[in-house]
Protein backbone atom coordinates (compact mmCIF):
# COMPACT_ATOMS: atom_id res chain seq x y z
CA UNK A 1 0.00 0.00 0.00
CA UNK A 2 0.85 3.18 -0.53
CA UNK A 3 -0.02 6.47 -1.75
CA UNK A 4 -2.67 8.29 -1.27
CA UNK A 5 -3.96 5.80 1.25
CA UNK A 6 -0.56 6.07 3.54
CA UNK A 7 0.26 10.13 3.60
CA UNK A 8 2.86 10.39 6.91
CA UNK A 9 2.24 14.20 6.74
CA UNK A 10 -0.85 12.93 8.91
CA UNK A 11 1.32 13.25 12.11
CA UNK A 12 3.12 16.21 11.22
CA UNK A 13 -0.10 18.19 11.24
CA UNK A 14 0.30 20.23 14.18
CA UNK A 15 2.61 20.36 17.03
CA UNK A 16 0.02 18.66 19.26
CA UNK A 17 0.01 15.57 17.00
CA UNK A 18 4.35 16.04 16.47
CA UNK A 19 4.10 16.07 20.27
CA UNK A 20 2.15 12.83 20.59
CA UNK A 21 4.66 10.89 18.22
CA UNK A 22 7.40 12.06 18.85
CA UNK A 23 10.30 9.10 19.10
CA UNK A 24 13.21 11.19 20.87
CA UNK A 25 12.14 12.94 24.08
CA UNK A 26 15.11 14.79 25.26
CA UNK A 27 14.92 16.81 29.30
CA UNK A 28 17.17 18.42 31.63
CA UNK A 29 17.55 15.04 33.25
CA UNK A 30 19.69 13.78 29.83
CA UNK A 31 22.71 16.14 30.76
CA UNK A 32 26.03 16.47 32.98
CA UNK A 33 27.53 20.02 32.78
CA UNK A 34 31.15 19.57 32.59
CA UNK A 35 33.46 22.85 35.22
CA UNK A 36 36.41 23.93 35.06
CA UNK A 37 37.79 24.57 38.60
CA UNK A 38 40.46 26.66 39.77
CA UNK A 39 42.47 28.16 42.49
CA UNK A 40 41.82 31.43 44.04
CA UNK A 41 38.55 33.60 45.37
CA UNK A 42 35.98 35.34 43.28
CA UNK A 43 38.15 33.70 40.35
CA UNK A 44 35.61 33.79 36.62
CA UNK A 45 38.55 33.73 34.00
CA UNK A 46 37.04 33.05 30.50
CA UNK A 47 38.37 30.88 27.85
CA UNK A 48 38.62 32.33 24.91
CA UNK A 49 37.83 29.14 22.64
CA UNK A 50 35.15 28.24 24.53
CA UNK A 51 32.14 31.81 24.55
CA UNK A 52 30.18 31.12 27.52
CA UNK A 53 32.71 28.73 29.63
CA UNK A 54 35.24 29.98 32.07
CA UNK A 55 37.72 28.52 34.50
CA UNK A 56 35.89 29.27 38.26
CA UNK A 57 37.30 29.24 41.77
CA UNK A 58 35.56 27.38 44.19
CA UNK A 59 33.14 29.90 45.07
CA UNK A 60 32.18 30.67 42.11
CA UNK A 61 32.06 26.61 41.12
CA UNK A 62 29.20 26.64 43.66
CA UNK A 63 27.02 29.14 42.05
CA UNK A 64 27.37 27.21 38.82
CA UNK A 65 26.15 24.34 40.24
CA UNK A 66 23.46 25.29 41.81
CA UNK A 67 22.29 27.25 38.62
CA UNK A 68 22.27 23.78 36.70
CA UNK A 69 20.94 22.71 40.07
CA UNK A 70 17.86 24.71 39.70
CA UNK A 71 17.27 23.97 35.71
CA UNK A 72 17.11 20.78 36.65
CA UNK A 73 20.20 19.13 35.40
CA UNK A 74 20.77 16.48 37.67
CA UNK A 75 24.47 16.34 37.50
CA UNK A 76 28.02 18.19 37.00
CA UNK A 77 31.60 16.85 36.18
CA UNK A 78 34.74 18.74 37.58
CA UNK A 79 38.00 19.38 35.93
CA UNK A 80 40.69 20.66 38.23
CA UNK A 81 43.42 23.23 37.29
CA UNK A 82 46.08 23.60 40.43
CA UNK A 83 48.31 26.02 41.22
CA UNK A 84 51.86 23.93 41.25
CA UNK A 85 52.24 20.54 38.74
CA UNK A 86 54.46 18.28 38.64
CA UNK A 87 55.73 14.93 36.94
CA UNK A 88 53.89 13.03 39.37
CA UNK A 89 50.65 14.96 39.03
CA UNK A 90 51.17 15.26 42.87
CA UNK A 91 47.52 17.84 43.16
CA UNK A 92 45.62 15.31 41.48
CA UNK A 93 45.26 12.95 44.77
CA UNK A 94 46.17 15.76 47.19
CA UNK A 95 43.24 15.61 49.84
CA UNK A 96 43.48 19.59 49.30
CA UNK A 97 43.44 19.58 45.96
CA UNK A 98 41.42 22.08 44.00
CA UNK A 99 38.81 19.47 43.13
CA UNK A 100 38.90 18.00 46.41
CA UNK A 101 37.69 21.07 47.77
CA UNK A 102 34.99 21.71 44.92
CA UNK A 103 33.63 18.53 45.74
CA UNK A 104 33.50 19.39 49.42
CA UNK A 105 32.04 23.03 48.85
CA UNK A 106 29.39 21.95 45.85
CA UNK A 107 28.01 18.83 48.20
CA UNK A 108 27.84 21.21 50.95
CA UNK A 109 25.71 23.47 48.90
CA UNK A 110 23.61 21.68 46.18
CA UNK A 111 23.43 18.19 48.17
CA UNK A 112 20.85 16.50 45.90
CA UNK A 113 23.67 17.49 42.74
CA UNK A 114 25.32 14.59 41.73
CA UNK A 115 29.12 15.46 41.25
CA UNK A 116 31.33 13.54 38.91
CA UNK A 117 35.03 13.85 38.68
CA UNK A 118 37.25 13.68 35.64
CA UNK A 119 40.21 10.91 36.84
CA UNK A 120 42.93 11.77 34.65
CA UNK A 121 46.26 12.88 35.43
CA UNK A 122 46.86 15.41 32.52
CA UNK A 123 45.70 18.48 34.04
CA UNK A 124 48.19 17.88 36.99
CA UNK A 125 51.54 16.90 35.10
CA UNK A 126 54.35 19.30 34.27
CA UNK A 127 54.45 18.02 30.93
CA UNK A 128 50.58 17.78 29.75
CA UNK A 129 50.15 13.78 29.48
CA UNK A 130 47.65 11.47 30.97
CA UNK A 131 50.31 9.17 32.71
CA UNK A 132 54.12 9.01 33.90
CA UNK A 133 56.36 9.33 31.85
CA UNK A 134 59.59 7.43 31.08
CA UNK A 135 62.63 7.82 28.49
CA UNK A 136 59.95 9.91 26.58
CA UNK A 137 57.18 7.42 27.01
CA UNK A 138 54.44 6.94 28.87
CA UNK A 139 54.31 4.13 31.15
CA UNK A 140 50.50 2.28 31.12
CA UNK A 141 51.20 0.49 34.46
CA UNK A 142 53.17 2.63 36.69
CA UNK A 143 49.47 5.62 35.89
CA UNK A 144 47.46 3.13 37.47
CA UNK A 145 48.61 3.66 41.08
CA UNK A 146 48.13 7.24 40.68
CA UNK A 147 44.83 7.08 38.88
CA UNK A 148 43.68 4.46 41.68
CA UNK A 149 45.23 7.36 44.15
CA UNK A 150 43.46 10.02 42.20
CA UNK A 151 40.02 8.63 42.25
CA UNK A 152 39.86 7.73 46.01
CA UNK A 153 40.89 10.65 47.04
CA UNK A 154 37.65 12.12 45.12
CA UNK A 155 35.87 9.48 46.40
CA UNK A 156 36.70 10.81 50.23
CA UNK A 157 35.80 14.32 49.22
CA UNK A 158 32.51 13.32 48.71
CA UNK A 159 32.13 12.48 44.98
CA UNK A 160 29.21 10.58 44.17
CA UNK A 161 31.08 9.18 41.02
CA UNK A 162 33.90 8.77 39.27
CA UNK A 163 34.77 9.03 35.49
CA UNK A 164 38.39 8.01 34.31
CA UNK A 165 39.65 9.67 30.94
CA UNK A 166 43.12 8.79 30.81
CA UNK A 167 43.19 5.76 28.41
CA UNK A 168 45.19 3.77 30.42
CA UNK A 169 44.76 -0.10 29.81
CA UNK A 170 43.68 -1.53 33.60
CA UNK A 171 42.39 1.35 35.02
CA UNK A 172 38.89 0.53 35.74
CA UNK A 173 40.04 -2.66 37.21
CA UNK A 174 42.09 -0.58 39.84
CA UNK A 175 39.93 1.95 40.28
CA UNK A 176 36.96 -0.53 41.39
CA UNK A 177 39.70 -2.35 43.26
CA UNK A 178 40.52 0.41 45.48
CA UNK A 179 37.36 1.81 45.91
CA UNK A 180 36.04 -1.51 46.78
CA UNK A 181 38.57 -2.28 49.25
CA UNK A 182 37.78 0.62 50.84
CA UNK A 183 34.25 0.90 51.93
CA UNK A 184 32.97 2.66 48.68
CA UNK A 185 31.75 0.02 46.58
CA UNK A 186 28.30 1.40 45.62
CA UNK A 187 30.15 4.43 44.07
CA UNK A 188 29.58 4.01 40.28
CA UNK A 189 32.27 4.43 37.29
CA UNK A 190 31.59 5.92 34.16
CA UNK A 191 33.92 4.90 31.97
CA UNK A 192 35.84 7.25 29.41
CA UNK A 193 35.58 3.55 27.09
CA UNK A 194 35.70 4.61 23.70
CA UNK A 195 37.86 7.91 23.61
CA UNK A 196 39.07 8.74 20.39
CA UNK A 197 42.55 11.24 19.59
CA UNK A 198 40.75 13.57 18.36
CA UNK A 199 41.38 17.32 16.70
CA UNK A 200 37.80 18.14 18.69
CA UNK A 201 40.00 18.60 21.71
CA UNK A 202 41.86 21.78 21.08
CA UNK A 203 39.50 23.89 23.12
CA UNK A 204 39.51 21.81 26.02
CA UNK A 205 43.14 21.91 26.20
CA UNK A 206 43.48 25.79 26.64
CA UNK A 207 40.40 25.21 29.31
CA UNK A 208 41.99 22.93 31.37
CA UNK A 209 45.80 23.91 30.46
CA UNK A 210 46.78 20.39 29.76
CA UNK A 211 48.69 20.68 26.37
CA UNK A 212 51.05 18.29 26.08
CA UNK A 213 54.50 19.71 26.22
CA UNK A 214 55.94 17.05 23.45
CA UNK A 215 54.27 14.90 21.09
CA UNK A 216 50.85 13.76 21.19
CA UNK A 217 48.27 11.28 22.31
CA UNK A 218 47.59 8.79 19.67
CA UNK A 219 49.90 6.36 21.79
CA UNK A 220 47.00 5.78 24.45
CA UNK A 221 43.49 7.30 22.51
CA UNK A 222 42.16 5.66 19.87
CA UNK A 223 42.36 6.18 16.41
CA UNK A 224 39.66 7.86 14.75
CA UNK A 225 39.31 5.46 11.51
CA UNK A 226 38.70 2.58 14.09
CA UNK A 227 35.22 1.24 14.38
CA UNK A 228 35.83 -2.24 15.80
CA UNK A 229 37.80 -1.42 18.82
CA UNK A 230 36.22 0.72 20.12
CA UNK A 231 33.49 -2.19 21.23
CA UNK A 232 36.64 -4.32 21.98
CA UNK A 233 37.58 -1.15 24.45
CA UNK A 234 34.08 -1.16 25.93
CA UNK A 235 33.28 -4.74 26.30
CA UNK A 236 36.93 -4.80 28.59
CA UNK A 237 36.15 -1.82 30.59
CA UNK A 238 32.56 -3.21 31.25
CA UNK A 239 34.23 -6.24 32.42
CA UNK A 240 36.48 -4.35 34.55
CA UNK A 241 33.11 -3.08 36.53
CA UNK A 242 32.22 0.16 34.84
CA UNK A 243 28.79 1.11 35.60
CA UNK A 244 28.59 3.57 32.27
CA UNK A 245 30.34 3.37 29.48
CA UNK A 246 30.71 6.88 27.15
CA UNK A 247 32.11 7.56 23.80
CA UNK A 248 33.87 10.71 22.90
CA UNK A 249 33.52 13.21 21.05
CA UNK A 250 30.22 12.50 20.36
CA UNK A 251 28.98 14.43 16.64
CA UNK A 252 31.64 12.54 14.43
CA UNK A 253 31.36 9.28 16.51
CA UNK A 254 27.44 9.30 16.08
CA UNK A 255 27.83 5.40 15.05
CA UNK A 256 29.57 4.33 17.63
CA UNK A 257 27.21 5.60 19.94
CA UNK A 258 24.79 3.52 18.33
CA UNK A 259 26.66 0.58 18.05
CA UNK A 260 27.76 0.70 21.39
CA UNK A 261 23.85 1.08 22.61
CA UNK A 262 23.00 -1.92 20.33
CA UNK A 263 25.78 -4.25 21.44
CA UNK A 264 26.00 -3.59 25.46
CA UNK A 265 23.25 -3.70 27.81
CA UNK A 266 24.50 -0.67 30.03
CA UNK A 267 23.84 3.27 30.11
CA UNK A 268 25.85 4.83 27.46
CA UNK A 269 26.96 8.45 27.99
CA UNK A 270 28.46 10.79 24.92
CA UNK A 271 30.36 13.94 25.23
CA UNK A 272 29.59 16.59 22.97
CA UNK A 273 33.27 18.41 23.27
CA UNK A 274 34.82 21.55 23.61
CA UNK A 275 35.52 21.63 19.61
CA UNK A 276 31.77 20.75 18.51
CA UNK A 277 30.46 23.51 21.09
CA UNK A 278 33.69 26.07 19.63
CA UNK A 279 32.07 25.55 16.08
CA UNK A 280 28.44 26.09 17.13
CA UNK A 281 29.14 29.36 19.18
CA UNK A 282 31.42 30.84 16.71
CA UNK A 283 28.83 30.11 13.46
CA UNK A 284 26.24 31.63 15.55
CA UNK A 285 28.39 34.47 16.67
CA UNK A 286 28.90 35.10 12.56
CA UNK A 287 25.16 34.78 12.31
CA UNK A 288 25.10 31.83 9.78
CA UNK A 289 23.03 29.72 11.84
CA UNK A 290 20.11 30.08 14.67
CA UNK A 291 22.08 28.63 17.99
CA UNK A 292 19.53 27.47 19.57
CA UNK A 293 17.69 25.54 16.75
CA UNK A 294 21.67 23.56 16.53
CA UNK A 295 21.82 22.99 20.04
CA UNK A 296 18.64 21.50 20.38
CA UNK A 297 19.08 19.56 16.75
CA UNK A 298 22.32 18.34 18.33
CA UNK A 299 21.17 17.70 21.56
CA UNK A 300 18.32 14.89 20.07
CA UNK A 301 20.40 13.41 17.61
CA UNK A 302 23.16 12.60 20.21
CA UNK A 303 19.83 11.29 22.23
CA UNK A 304 18.15 9.25 18.91
CA UNK A 305 21.88 7.71 18.24
CA UNK A 306 21.60 5.95 21.42
CA UNK A 307 22.72 8.24 24.01
CA UNK A 308 21.20 7.78 27.81
CA UNK A 309 23.15 10.87 29.53
CA UNK A 310 24.97 13.96 27.54
CA UNK A 311 27.98 15.97 28.90
CA UNK A 312 27.88 19.41 27.21
CA UNK A 313 28.88 22.63 27.64
CA UNK A 314 25.43 23.76 26.08
CA UNK A 315 23.69 22.16 28.87
CA UNK A 316 22.63 25.17 30.88
CA UNK A 317 20.92 26.70 27.53
CA UNK A 318 19.86 23.83 26.64
CA UNK A 319 18.17 23.10 29.81
CA UNK A 320 16.54 26.91 29.54
CA UNK A 321 15.39 26.79 26.71
CA UNK A 322 13.76 23.11 27.73
CA UNK A 323 12.35 24.35 30.27
CA UNK A 324 9.96 27.02 28.31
Amino acid sequence: MSFPIHRPRRLRLNSVIRNMVRETVLTPNDFIYPMFVTFGKGVRKKISSMPGCAQVSVDEAVKDAHRAWKLGIPAIILFGIPEHKDEKGTEAYNAKGIVQKAIKAIKDKVPGLVVITDVCMCEYMSHGHCGVIKEGKIMNDPTLELLAKEALSHVKAGADMVAPSDMMDGRIMVIRDILDLNGYEDIPVMSYAAKYSSAFYSPFREAAESTPAFGDRRSYQMDPANRREAMKEVALDIEEGADIVMVKPALSYMDIISDVKDSFDVPVAAYNVSGEYAMVKAAAKLGWIDEMKVVMEIMTSLKRAGADIILTYHALDAAKELNK
